[in-house]
């Protein structure tokens, strides 16, 4: 018996699977015939943008993706880099962003769990998870709830899985009020001798389903991510997956057990799309085919049907492809476990995905046409910027109010230089983010080297495997996730480069050398000019930088249609957000530093363009904080500077003379300078030269933002030939600041006559940094107990 359906589905069926006239008459030209429900479902979470890119896969390929460290590229569960002594790295970051806004501590704890099982998929032993999210305005009840229940989900999953949570970042803008991005990085040191891969391969091999049983968790979730939110969302709950961070803990030990044999052929996470997309990508993949009998499966509950099975996401799931006559050996060690393993399928010499159910075929496709050969969109680009863009570029800092010594009379409560940097650090994307992080396990395992706070970058040691015959190896790894979404917003192509040169120049700050990069492309619409237009460019900008920088990319997640409806019901893209993941190597943990200052007396200097430089306000923090306007351009990115100042930082931090690094970005000089006081309870006296020229204004000097700067402290005894380092490789490019103080001096800055610009005390910059996002949330009480 074959199931074929002679009628048509309607086109609200088609519509209901995310899929388009189009694509069915193409689906139905491939088959020969009209799907039936189960085939429908299938191409409709294979084709969804979540999972066939097929608006992003032609402007992805101008990624650069090779290089001397890169072991695994894309195309594969995650990227794997070489980092010597028989150490390999597998990362990645993919987002969970519609499922957290409709139910967000699963949405989120879920998005934890797939990044995981992309990891160990690979033969890694996970070692550290990073976050970067984004949410709407602190102040709304609802944005509120979304935030701690995420917060709350990430946090459950890593600390019952036994993966310290080490970094990450988080925005607070309005442009997310309805859709939150939930991105989530992970890494994991390989454990195999033989990196696993996911292709398909041997004739009659058996098809192994082993983990969690399956339900109905989950269904349709790939094109539940792959649609825009709307008020009707909160009908697709059973699209969010449940997960269970005990069982993956069994499933990561199980599967490395089972890896280490040498019996698994290929391994594919049932991630999003379940059973349909693991048999078709690794059929696709392996060129073979894969029949699957549904009827072995475990399930969790009665009375499910093909296309339930097929689209069920239930979470903590794997299929293998094992060397026939070793099935059992496998099994056992899932039994082990406490895990399902049975046989469920057998790889065929015909490239189709057979599935059977109740003794007949309940859907055959070619492999091809899911995983491979899906659509394809080749949008037409924007021949000029639109129009708000042009606008928001047309924005010049003569419109602001003038300012002077004493500071710039905005209103009542904001009149000085110490009111507005006050102000700054009470701003929740500036402030402390401890009431995120001090609910994240960030120590389990042993291997944070820099606790969550304390520097640019995570820093986690890399213990040598038993196996290994490298001996005494002091290696750490370095991660980063970054993204200014303003940047982007006003500009993608500067601002996406951007990203990469702060993502490389975090990495630098704790003496690491960037390697390679995984990209989280979080963007609207792409079927609208202008949401393709910043997808466009970012990619283009994201693709420079990497070059730039020698950093490829291994691999990602696209993220499109985050759009929420405003009060008139118009839907409203969020901003557009590329987070760039980036690892580096630390050749030596004896030689890295955080950002707090570590002695009264050190001497503090800028890396980078001087204070006396230029600095536009356009997109910083400070003009949309303090004067509510998001306009103006980006920062420009000088490739060349960036090289060199974070070379000079990192051989620095190596050579022993730099004590302290922070990168300036958002709130500029000044607000760095209160960060590094803030992470080391000591205070700073800055002197600062005002150029004579009439075009620099005193809050460009003070909270301007400009690329390639970092803020460092070095011992006074190395001052001279620390000068005369940064004279033959930066030239005029770096600028002798002040010293740093005791707590009881706090902050100060002063021209260079003297003139008292600001002076704050490091308890009232504590009460508003450290307290900044807690005080906001008790007022729906939402703080945690």
């Amino acid at each position: 018996m074959t199931a074929t359906s002679r009628d048509p589905f309607s086109p609200q069926e088609i519509a209901a699977e995310g899929l388009k006239l189009e694509e069915y008459a193409e689906i139905v030209r491939r088959l020969g015939r009209h799907p039936n429900k189960a085939e429908l479902g299938m191409f409709g979470v294979m084709w969804s943008e979540h999972c066939c890119y097929k608006n992003s896969r032609p402007l992805l390929k101008q990624f650069p993706t090779t290089g001397p460290h890169i072991l695994v590229g894309p195309g594969e569960n995650a990227g794997v880099v070489d980092l010597g002594d028989e150490l390999q790295l597998a990362f990645k970051i993919e987002s969970h962003n519609h499922p957290s806004a409709v139910e967000p501590f699963q949405g989120a704890a879920t998005g934890v769990g797939g990044i995981l099982r992309d990891i160990f998929t690979m033969g890694a032993r996970p070692i550290a998870l990073l976050n970067s999210l984004r949410f709407g305005s602190l102040e709304d009840a609802k944005t509120q709830r979304l935030f701690s229940g995420v917060v709350a989900g990430i946090s459950h999953y890593g600390n019952c899985v036994g993966v310290p949570t080490v970094g990450g970042e988080v925005y607070f803008d309005p442009a997310y009020s309805g859709n939150p991005l939930v991105n989530v990085m992970a890494l994991g040191l390989m454990e195999t001798s033989e990196i696993v891969k996911s292709g398909a391969s041997g004739l009659d091999n058996p098809v192994l389903y082993v983990g969690s049983t399956t339900g109905r968790d989950g269904m349709g979730g790939a094109s539940f991510a792959s649609a825009e939110l709307s008020d009707q969302s909160i009908d697709d709950r059973p699209a969010v997956q449940v997960g269970d961070p005990f069982l993956e803990k069994s499933l990561i030990e199980a599967c490395l057990e089972a890896f280490k044999t040498g019996a698994v052929v290929a391994a594919q996470d049932m991630g999003a799309a379940g059973i349909t997309c693991s048999t078709s990508e690794m059929a696709a993949k392996g060129g073979v085919g894969i029949e699957l009998d549904l009827d072995k499966i475990p399930v969790r509950e009665l009375g499910m049907v093909p296309y339930e099975y097929l689209l069920s996401e239930s979470q903590e799931r794997m299929l293998f492809v094992a060397h026939k006559g070793r099935e059992q050996e496998l099994i056992g060690i899932f039994h082990r476990w406490g895990l399902h393993a049975v046989v469920a399928g057998t790889v065929i010499a015909e490239p189709i995905v057979r599935i059977l159910f109740e003794g007949g075929i309940a859907a055959e496709i070619p492999a091809e046409a899911l995983a491979e050969n899906t659509p394809l969109y080749h949008r037409e680009l924007l021949t000029e910027p639109p129009e708000y863009a042009r606008q928001a570029w047309e924005w010049q800092s003569d419109s602001l109010p003038a300012c002077a010594i004493a500071g710039i009379e905005i209103s009542e409560n904001l009149k000085t230089w110490n009111d507005i940097l006050l102000t700054l650090l009470d701003t929740p994307t500036i402030a402390s983010k401890n009431w995120v992080y001090r609910q994240y396990d960030h120590q389990v395992q042993n291997n944070t080297v820099i606790l969550p706070g304390g520097a640019d970058a995570a820093v986690v040691r890399l213990r040598p495997l038993e196996s290994s015959t490298t001996i005494g190896s002091n290696k750490g790894v370095a991660a980063t996730v970054d993204c200014n979404p303003r940047y982007v917003y006003l500009d993608p192509y500067e601002g996406a480069k951007a990203v990469v040169a702060e993502a490389a120049r975090n990495l630098s700050c704790v003496g690491a050398e960037p390697l390679a990069v995984t990209d989280n492309l979080n963007f609207g619409s792409p079927e609208k000019p202008i949401g393709y237009w910043q997808l466009a460019e970012a990619c283009r900008g994201l693709a420079e930088g990497c070059r730039e920088l020698a950093t490829p990319v291994t691999g990602g997640n696209v993220s499109l249609y985050n759009e929420t409806l405003d009060s008139q019901g118009n839907p409203q893209p969020i901003y557009p957000t590329p987070v760039v993941g980036m690892v580096g190597l630390i050749p030596d943990l004896t030689k890295i530093c955080g950002q707090g200052w570590q002695q009264e007396g050190h001497v503090i200097y800028l890396l980078g363009l001087p204070l006396t430089s230029k600095i536009s306000l356009g997109a910083s923090e400070y003009l949309a904080t303090i004067h509510g306007t998001v306009a103006g351009k980006p920062p420009r990115v000088d490739f060349d500077l960036e090289r060199r100042v974070q070379k000079v930082c990192r051989e620095g931090i190596r050579g022993g003379w730099i004590h302290s690094a922070h990168d300036c970005t958002e709130g500029g000089v000044v607000i760095t300078l209160a960060e590094c006081c803030l992470a080391s309870n000591l205070g700073a006296k800055i002197n600062v030269e005002i150029a004579e020229s009439q075009l620099q204004r005193l809050d460009e000097v003070l909270f301007g933002e400009a690329g390639a700067r970092i803020l460092v402290s070095i011992s006074s005894d190395q001052q001279e030939i620390w000068e005369s380092y940064l004279q033959e490789h930066l030239s005029e490019e770096w600028q002798k600041l002040g010293l740093v103080e005791n707590s009881d001096q706090g902050l100060g800055v002063l021209t260079t006559d003297n003139q008292s610009l600001i002076k704050v005390s490091i308890e009232d910059m504590k009460d508003r940094y450290f307290h900044a996002i807690a005080r906001r949330l008790t007022i729906n009480n939402t703080t945690p107990s």
